[in-house]
């Protein structure tokens, strides 16, 4: 497992930053042929304990999810804090952020990747579970988010 951390490993969610959520889900919506989704905010620091390159961050952002099929689409429009979103925007304009797998124990993945040189950029908690970006852009042309669910 060591030589392949991924392996076995399930895609469930393809996301993209975009600057304009609203008009994103709306297009989104109007091609799938499905009610826009909810749009919600990302919670603060104090409950999500995000960190971004090691240090606490004020990070948030507004999010919705198209469910497809076995995947989800997540749009991402960064808000407030530092953040690999804010990054991702600046550097890159709307486009795709990251690709990401379900693990079951997120620690245990991390160690692995890391040996895999792929950094640590942004991880936090979400009600119901946690996640952690990778830098993968250079292997692999995306961030990798892990995603661990309770």
């Amino acid at each position: 497992m060591r030589d392949a951390p991924l392996n076995g490993k399930q895609i469930t969610q393809i996301g993209l930053v975009v600057d304009d959520i609203e008009k994103a889900a709306l297009a989104w919506s109007k091609a799938l042929g499905v009610a826009k989704p909810e749009i919600i905010i990302t919670d603060p620091v104090e409950k999500a304990h995000t960190e971004y390159k090691g240090e606490p961050s004020r990070a948030r952002a507004k999010l919705t999810f198209f469910h497809i099929g076995p995947l989800m689409l997540e749009l991402i429009e960064p808000m407030e804090g530092k953040s690999t979103w804010k990054d991702h925007l600046d550097r890159h304009g709307p486009s795709l952020h990251h690709v990401a797998f379900e693990v079951e124990d997120i620690d245990e993945c991390l160690s692995t990747l890391d040996d895999h040189e792929m950094a640590l950029v942004q991880r936090g908690e979400f009600e119901g579970g946690r996640y952690a970006y990778l830098d993968g852009q250079e292997h692999f042309a995306a961030v990798i988010e892990l995603l661990e669910n309770d």
